[in-house]
């Protein structure tokens, strides 16, 4: 490539962010954000409202608070809760978090919800493709992502892999929080099954939490790397 080219990188990381700040220049949302608590048989009554709770909490964390209003355009912000392949309830429709008071007052609706049921199993895959349909529902936004919890793999109907393969999910990056909590799903098992099955799409990252006491911790690193708009110093590059 000879002595210029090695900077080239270098150049499509700025291209890459001039892109963004002058496409987020004339959008009215940066990011539609869905966010899908895991409400199966093998989460009980304390791990729900730590979870419920802990998310609540999150929203409205202070550096979590930042990354929602790190750029002029807002975020669109919608929760569901899933657990059989029938059972998905939408906690927060979609909402424009375009000012704190809206953020406090989505963090109190869903720290006020209730559980609908607490006795089917672990339809990961038809969460994703209602997560989807929800996609479909948003506001126009220049970027689309689902963020899953969950503390086990898929155990009834279609896998990750076919909700991927039937909706529409082009564009669309899908991150996770691998709750170690359950006694019959190995940890190394647990980590695995998200990043090479749940991971989808550019950019798509994990997160852990030791646990359902950690679930507001993990919840809010998450959030916060999901939130922040991109910036050259948070990118690495080497020639």
């Amino acid at each position: 490539m000879g002595e210029h080219g090695k900077y080239w990188p270098l150049v499509r990381v700025y291209a890459a962010v001039l892109m963004f700040w002058a496409s987020a220049a004339t959008a009215d949302c940066r990011l539609a954000l869905v966010l899908a608590l895991d409400v199966s048989s093998s989460v009980d009554a304390t791990e729900d409202a730590l979870q419920r709770q802990g998310l609540a909490a999150a929203l409205i964390a202070p550096e979590v608070e930042a990354a929602f209003f790190a750029a002029p355009q807002p975020v669109a912000l919608s929760v569901f809760e899933w657990s059989g392949r029938w059972n998905q309830k939408i906690l927060l429709d979609w909402v424009l978090i375009d000012s704190r008071g809206a953020l406090v007052r989505a963090a109190e609706r869903l720290a006020r919800s209730t559980r609908s049921t607490q006795e089917f199993p672990t339809a990961l895959g038809h969460a994703l493709g209602f997560a989807a349909t929800r996609l479909g529902a948003a506001p126009p936004c220049l970027f689309r992502t689902v963020d899953i919890s969950g503390d086990g793999k898929n155990n009834e109907g279609f896998g990750a892999a076919e909700a991927y393969a039937a909706f529409p999910f082009q564009d669309v990056t899908v991150n996770g929080l691998a709750i170690n909590a359950a006694d019959f799903e190995g940890e190394l098992d647990l980590l695995d099954y998200y990043r090479t099955q749940v991971l989808h799409g550019p950019g798509a990252f994990l997160e852990i939490a030791n646990g359902f006491d950690d679930f507001e911790r993990a919840m809010r690193r998450k959030l916060e790397r999901e939130l922040r708009p991109p910036t050259l110093g948070l990118l690495e590059v080497r020639p």
